[in-house]
């Protein structure tokens, strides 16, 4: 299985996280922060990426450090168990609605990490949680994963909604990006012949 483990611990946050990319979408996942976990449960879930994490960070302060390095151990952990990228379909993309909500996700498992946001929130926070930290952890999660990703709220309503749609898009598109492509299976997918490493 490709697989792999990160752990890393700083003075603001201490993190363990494990990536399964050819699982069933199991995940124990434990930041502290309630609606973070609610957000990366169903990454794991619609993705199939069994993903264990444990996050202990300086939540007397703010949520900020723990949101954005949970993104960047997620996405390190997904870009190791990538390894060279070999076999994989590269690009995918998924249009999410969640009642009156609608968001496309487009992705692209590059190694050349760019993320395009699209996604306006009218409340400050949901719960505890600052909204405008999502976009800092979908930042993360790409340029740590090395992936190009692209995230764009239609429309909708509901702040729950939009949030959750982007999380879910995200996660369908990764599941599809992630396939091992049988008609490729030992090829990289690109002319240069390599996605691996620094390009």
């Amino acid at each position: 299985m490709r697989e792999a483990t990160v752990e890393r611990n700083t003075k603001e946050t201490r993190i363990k996280a494990t990536v399964r990319l050819d699982g069933t979408g199991h995940y124990q996942v434990s930041t502290g922060v309630g609606f973070l976990d609610h957000m990366l449960e169903q990454l794991s879930r619609h993705s199939l990426i069994d993903l264990e994490l444990t996050v202990e960070g300086d939540l007397h302060i703010d949520f900020h450090h723990t949101t954005e390095d949970s993104g960047i151990a997620i996405g390190q952990a997904v870009n190791q168990a990538l390894g060279d990228r070999r076999g994989i379909r590269r690009y995918a993309d998924a249009l999410i609605p969640m009642d009156e909500t609608l968001t496309r996700v487009a992705i692209d498992l590059s190694n050349r990490p760019y993320l395009i946001w699209k996604v306006d929130f009218t409340r400050d926070k949901l719960g505890d949680m600052d909204t405008e930290l999502f976009k800092e952890w979908f930042q993360a999660f790409a340029q740590a994963a090395g992936v190009t990703l692209h995230v764009e709220n239609l429309y909708g309503e509901n702040n729950h909604h939009i949030v959750e749609s982007c999380f879910k898009a995200l996660a369908r598109a990764l599941r599809g990006a992630i396939e091992i492509d049988p008609r490729q299976a030992e090829a990289v997918p690109s002319t240069k012949g390599t996605l691996g490493g620094t390009l």
